[in-house]
């Protein structure tokens, strides 16, 4: 990457009323990073959604002293910047419209992981939480997951620390910059997650985990996972943020239940009887729900002998073969069939186990 491609990217994040929707909707008019910065003050308002204010933090941007001292502290500690145009940024955050633009990474593990998932609960948590989070983990063991979560006291550093023991790569997601391991008693922890998994942030060092911070860093949490576990929790807090954005970005949400009037068991209670979240007794809750049980094989050539399908369903069978994995959009771009028609022939080959449907509304053979 060039230099001056990160200066752009980290500069664009610093100026005052940008944020990652305003901030993804100027690069895609002004064609780039640099035009957004050396675009005239005329074309700049003729943009959208864009107005004199924001325009007048653009032209009058003084970011590049600070974007500077970044970069050294990036090439300092070997992080690796991400801007959402990166080929290993999370894909997952690709589909959530408040996606962060740029991500700061330390770690070794994929975050476009086959399969990820986030658990959160409470700081206080009970022995009763903490044991059956160690068993959720152990169970997810052979299900070669990537595990998020916060990092915070609780549930979160219960799943990191069982994630590390089990050898399952987990990565935890900061509401702070790299400069620092907030709480700092978590730092060994912390430590231990680098070697087989690691540490994400889209917050520039020297970054305080000020309140207002924690319900940016859920939305990363809800928006890289395929499925957001919660473990005890009240009926206010930074679980129930993540099991919310989780629903908005269509994710799957699954919640432990708890006593009834135990403190700790509130919201999960509260996601499961208002539907908001599947109720969870066990890792194969999570497997069977998500589709990740393990199912004997069978010759699709011969099932097809004795099925007689229609030209609609042997054209989509075909693309989602070749594709291995694809989403309904694309099915329907690349057939160019209508979404109903679509929509009708993938639940016939999912009738005659043909196809598995995916969450996330993707399609494998």
């Amino acid at each position: 990457m060039a230099n001056n491609d990160l200066l752009y990217q980290i500069g664009i994040t610093l100026i005052p009323g940008i944020g990652d929707v305003t901030g993804k909707k100027l690069l895609a008019y002004c064609g780039s990073l640099e035009a957004v910065f050396t675009e005239k003050r005329a074309a700049l308002m003729k943009i959208p959604g864009i107005g004199q204010s924001t325009v007048n933090s653009i032209v009058n941007h003084d970011v590049f002293n600070r974007a500077e001292q970044e970069m050294k502290f990036i090439e300092k500690y070997n992080i690796k910047p991400l801007f959402f145009t990166d080929p290993d940024y999370p894909a997952r955050l690709l589909n959530c419209e408040d996606g962060p633009m740029l991500l700061f990474y330390k770690g070794t593990a994929n975050l476009n992981n086959k399969r990820v998932v986030s658990i959160v609960g409470t700081r206080r948590a009970t022995n009763y939480g903490k044991d059956t989070c160690n068993d959720i983990v152990s169970g997810l063991e052979e299900k070669e997951v990537l595990l998020i979560s916060g990092l915070a006291y609780g549930i979160d550093s219960c799943a990191h620390r069982k994630s590390v023991s089990c050898g399952i790569p987990t990565v935890a997601v900061l509401a702070h910059g790299l400069d620092r391991i907030y709480p700092s008693q978590n730092r060994k922890l912390a430590e231990m997650m680098l070697k087989n998994g690691g540490l994400l942030t889209e917050f520039l060092s020297g970054s305080k985990p000020d309140r207002e911070n924690f319900p940016k860093r859920n939305r990363i949490v809800a928006g890289m996972s395929d499925a957001i576990i919660v473990i005890e929790s009240g009926r206010r807090g930074g679980a129930l943020i993540t099991a919310e954005l989780g629903n908005s970005y269509n994710r799957d949400v699954f919640a432990v239940p708890g006593k009834l009037n135990d403190e700790m068991s509130g919201g999960t209670n509260f996601l499961i009887k208002t539907n908001r979240a599947a109720l969870l007794e066990s890792p194969a809750d999570i497997a069977y729900i998500m589709g990740w049980e393990d199912k004997p094989t069978r010759k699709k050539s011969q099932i097809e002998l004795f099925i007689d399908l229609g030209d609609d369903e042997k054209l989509l069978l075909e693309i989602i073969r070749n594709e291995n994995e694809i989403a309904i959009d694309q099915l329907v771009m690349k057939s160019e069939l209508t979404t109903s028609k679509a929509a009708a022939a993938l639940l016939n080959l999912e009738f005659e186990s043909l196809i598995q449907s995916l969450p996330g509304k993707l399609y494998k053979t």
